[in-house]
């Protein structure tokens, strides 16, 4: 988990990022695994001085019983971190501070010095603001110089009923670059730390074998764009509303050190590569026998690491490609001490490559001389404000990853469509108004799933295999989930929660009261059903109906705990994490960015014109304070409290 630290000037109304990451950070560390090896939480540097990063002690154990430890362990490191902070100091769990850039964001402030030699010449972020750490500063210059001008980021605005179309900016102090690389209607930024700057909750998971962990790995790819859409947390930039709700294109972009030549704008001259996205992105290969097939994105690699990991390494072709294709890339940063190293017993030169080619999912090797195993690492999810949403989270990842493996589910879809996923997964308000394409036979052949779900009748497989575009809440929840198939040369329209006015018979040719736009409907078509209002997707109709195609997940994971022994408090904290998840699909409680939006839309100094004064950014950022430290309820974002945990004083009540 990635903390902010905050400063809060109550007499001012001002709240502001305070740059005392490193100082908190040593202290922590001090009085935690310095002291004592076998403290429950470790502590890390961040990216942002203002920044710090808390994971476990020791990694959580195999057993159901471990997922209710989760949380304790979470609300042990929010102690620890608020324990050694000052007065009106506090640490907070926001994706994206809403006036990261803005003059004065800092404390102590500082002035950002874009003509003066620096890290990032940034008109907006001072280098103050980045860790003192070598790491981070160079990777910023060096980002900065390999891509021969400063990043561009630009993210669109938000059109409220006041704001200025179109919108434009004017930057002083700029020498030209700002105005030639900034976007009409959008909000323009220039440093890695816009990006970086932002905090996330990641998860590390060990399979057993190298195998189990290229099938997770592919697995959950697909899974990474609608668990991003569901973690939304980062509506605002710059003092500014965005319409977006995720910071991944953001963060993308803060680190993109691609030339001209390198994004195609420029013929190839200096550099090899053509590289299609930038190295903070989602995957652009799948690693498992079964995935193979649906590698539909041009791959981009390194023809000799290839050829040598193919011939002289063992290595099969699609870990081969995998490996050659993290290479393509340059490294950005090298200490000289790392320079001459021993590579039979020493992995650094590999993870140097390996820990800047940011993706939605990690594969990492084990460590050489170590008793770590094949890990998985999922990256996409947005940081929630309170212990419990963080937790709700990782333990919805984690038990799908066993239900994945026990069910043995095949959630496989083209890349491309995932790609597509990740940028609708962004789009503003998209649990409750985007569609995903997603798989919805995803049951392997042969293997029954839930009662009532399975792949084709008796284990054959089907010919066609689908991908349909569903709706967040059709598929994490499985309801309302339209099957269309044919009936006597009829179009059958059925729901699951079928009443009689709910179905209903269309002749297969024309388009009868416009709910079908063509007689030929295929995989990827989506239509609404306007008698029932609901922004539902279609099967193909070309292939035999079956009872219950796709269940949902949240339903396959109450199946699975079902037969699973597992104790009643941990049954009761799994079921209400899973409750959580629920609602935030179906959109009965909000996201964390729905609720964001509504606050300032509502507070009475908001003018409709998109901007973030001060004194919104404070009320704000004092309420998520308040709502993490449960000194306030938030029904709207997490529900009603209806107990509490037993392990500790920090955890939310259930909903």
């Amino acid at each position: 988990v990635e903390y902010i630290l905050v400063a809060f000037d109550d007499q001012q109304q001002k709240v502001r990022v305070l740059l005392r990451g490193e100082e908190v950070l040593h202290t922590l560390q001090e009085k935690g695994e310095k002291a004592n090896p076998n403290h429950p939480t470790l502590w890390r540097p961040e990216y942002g001085s203002y920044m710090i990063e808390g994971t476990p002690g020791q990694p959580y154990g195999g057993t159901m019983s471990e997922f209710n430890t989760v949380e304790d362990n979470m609300g042990k490191r929010r102690q620890e971190a608020a324990s050694v902070l000052r007065e009106n100091e506090s640490i907070c769990c926001i994706t994206s501070f809403p006036r990261l850039g803005c003059p004065g964001f800092t404390f102590p402030e500082y002035e950002p010095k874009p003509v003066e030699k620096g890290a990032s010449k940034s008109l907006f972020f001072p280098d103050e603001g980045i860790n003192t750490h070598p790491r981070f500063s160079t990777l910023t210059r060096n980002i900065r110089h390999r891509r021969g001008e400063k990043v561009v980021i630009n993210v669109p605005i938000f059109k409220d009923q006041n704001t200025p179309s179109p919108f434009l900016e004017k930057f002083p102090n700029d020498d030209g670059e700002a105005a030639r690389a900034a976007k009409p209607d959008h909000i323009y930024m220039d440093a890695m730390g816009f990006g970086m700057g932002n905090c996330c909750l990641q998860v590390t998971f060990q399979a057993c074998s190298i195998s189990e962990a290229r099938y997770l790995y592919d697995q959950l790819a697909t899974i990474c764009p609608i668990v991003m859409a569901l973690s939304a947390a980062s509506p605002f930039y710059r003092g500014y509303v965005s319409d977006i709700d995720c910071r991944w294109g953001v963060i993308s972009a803060s680190v993109d050190d691609r030339t001209r030549e390198e994004r195609g704008l420029d013929p190839l001259k200096n550099n090899k590569y053509r590289i299609s996205k930038s190295r903070y992105d989602s995957i652009d290969s799948y690693l498992s026998r079964c995935g193979e097939k649906y590698n539909d994105l041009d791959l981009t690699i390194d023809n000799d690491i290839y050829d040598r990991l193919i011939n002289g390494g063992g290595i099969d072709h699609l870990l081969a490609q995998h490996i050659a294709h993290l290479f393509i890339r340059d490294p950005l940063s090298l200490f000289e001490e790392k320079i001459h190293l021993d590579d039979a017993n020493e992995s650094d030169h590999f993870e140097n490559i390996q820990s800047t080619n940011w993706q939605t999912m990690r594969f990492k090797p084990p460590p050489p001389n170590s008793e770590i195993g094949w890990r998985v690492e999922f990256r996409p999810m947005e940081v929630q404000l309170t212990d419990f949403e963080n937790s709700a989270y990782v333990v919805f990842v984690v038990l799908l990853t066993r239900v994945i493996l026990s069910y043995k589910l095949d959630f496989l879809i083209p890349l491309s469509k995932v790609d597509e996923n990740m940028k609708v997964a962004q789009n503003r308000d998209a649990v409750r108004k985007g569609m995903f394409y997603f798989k919805k036979d995803i049951c392997r052949v042969g293997n029954t799933i839930v009662d009532g779900y399975s792949t084709a009748q008796n284990g054959i497989e089907t010919a066609t295999e689908e991908y349909a575009s569903m709706s967040i809440d059709t598929i994490i929840n499985g309801k309302n989930l339209i099957i269309l198939f044919l009936k006597h040369e009829k179009l059958l329209i059925w729901s699951h929660d079928a009443k009689p006015e709910s179905l209903f018979l269309f002749s297969t040719e024309g388009t009868p009261n416009s709910i079908l736009h063509s007689p030929y409907i295929h995989t990827y078509t989506c239509v609404y059903n306007l008698a029932l209002k609901l922004h539902v997707c279609i099967p193909n109709i070309f292939n035999q109906y079956q009872e219950g195609v796709f269940p949902g997940l949240i339903p396959i994971l109450n199946s699975y705990l079902e037969n699973m022994e597992v104790d009643v408090e941990t049954r009761c904290a799994i079921l209400n994490y899973l409750k959580l998840i629920k609602k935030r699909a179906s959109g009965e409680l909000m996201t964390m960015a729905r609720w964001m939006r509504e606050f300032v839309a509502n507070h009475p100094d908001y003018k409709h014109d998109s901007v973030i004064t001060d004194k919104i950014n404070y009320d704000l950022t004092k309420k998520c304070d308040q709502i993490s430290k449960r000194l306030t309820e938030c029904p709207e974002l997490i529900g009603v409290p209806i107990s509490k945990a037993k392990h500790s004083e920090t955890k939310i009540g259930r909903i």
